[in-house]
């Protein structure tokens, strides 16, 4: 079990940048993923990124391709999420979650441990 810590989040313009952060304590296991997720009032959570925190693959949702980056700091024992040229339609509640031999990282069942979230609005 891990615990995790989002931060970052704000009010961005549209087409500005804004990077979150996701901290990690406890015993980070070689076999772990780290995922985003995020939910807009009223919706679903929806897969964002996710990292192998062994060897870094990484997988995004089609929605954030190209925009947003996952990346992941083993020594700091942390996780962010750059969103470059974020819209309106980014705006939501980001989670961080842990979760071992993950076979689908973009579902989030499989993730047992998960952040509070942190606020992101993208004003247009």
């Amino acid at each position: 079990q891990v615990q995790l810590v989002e931060s970052g989040g704000g009010l961005v313009q549209a087409g500005g940048s804004l990077r979150l952060s996701c901290a990690i304590s406890g015993r980070i296991l070689s076999m772990y993923t780290i995922g985003w997720f995020r939910q807009a009032p009223g919706k679903d959570r929806d897969f964002v990124a996710a990292i192998r925190w062994s060897g870094g693959s990484t997988y995004y949702a089609n929605s954030v391709k190209g925009r947003f980056t996952i990346s992941a700091d083993n020594a700091k024992k942390s996780v962010y999420l750059q969103m470059n040229n974020p819209q309106p339609e980014d705006t939501a509640k980001y989670y961080c979650a842990a979760g071992l031999e993950i076979q689908r990282p973009q579902l989030p069942y499989p993730y047992d441990d998960w952040g509070r979230g942190t606020q992101v609005t993208v004003s247009s």
